[in-house]
């Protein structure tokens, strides 16, 4: 299948609040009188830019090792599909070349291989996808699950109560002392090491 690395961009939540009841239902509305202002606790606001953690050389290690596997998987289907392409293809050039001068009943046999040929790339291309797609969210979710725990334990650990997806979320302007992307990515890597995600990966479908 053709790697797209964007495919595989997880929609993270855009506003992170970190608070010891972060997990729990959030209560309802207190029907006494509001508190002053004044009594209100500041924010702290951290961004980060989640497409990075694609990137194959500086991104997550995990994400990249599992894509690698994801396409190793699939690669005999991958060439089962080019061939057949290939096949299609080279008919296709035969009857437009031949069309003028050779015999009708040759050439309507050959537009059946063809259209015969065209169903079957078809079928196999949509089970294909649909079994791709199945993988996919085996392998990944996981791992989106594991960053969403990170994030919200990088938060608390740095005292951020908001963290905000710059990949998700037009900005007209942010500080770069905000942006906390490469020490989160550094930080997961190191306690997540990419070669675990090989060792617990379920076995590929057959």
């Amino acid at each position: 299948m053709k790697k797209d690395r964007l495919l595989f961009a997880f929609a993270f939540v855009l506003a992170l609040a970190v608070s010891p009841a972060l997990a729990q239902t959030r209560p309802a509305a207190p029907t006494t009188t509001p508190a002053p202002a004044g009594n209100v606790p500041e924010s702290k606001i951290a961004l980060i830019y989640s497409d990075a953690f694609l990137d194959a050389k500086t991104g997550i290690g995990r994400f990249n090792t599992l894509i690698t596997t994801l396409n190793r998987e699939f690669q005999p289907r991958q060439t089962e599909l080019q061939t057949l392409q290939q096949r299609i293809q080279t008919l296709t050039d035969d009857i437009s070349k031949t069309a003028a001068v050779a015999d009708p009943k040759t050439i309507a046999n050959k537009q059946e291989q063809l259209d015969a040929l065209k169903k079957d790339f078809q079928r196999k291309g949509e089970d294909a996808q649909a079994a791709y797609n199945k993988r996919r969210t085996e392998m990944f979710s996981p791992l989106q699950e594991d960053i969403g725990k990170a994030l919200e334990a990088y938060a608390k650990a740095h005292n951020i109560h908001v963290i905000i997806d710059g990949s998700q979320v037009p900005l007209v302007y942010a500080a770069d002392a905000l942006d906390i992307t490469r020490p989160f990515i550094n930080e997961f890597n190191t306690k997540n090491p990419a070669t675990a995600a090989a060792a617990v990966t379920p076995a590929p479908p057959k």
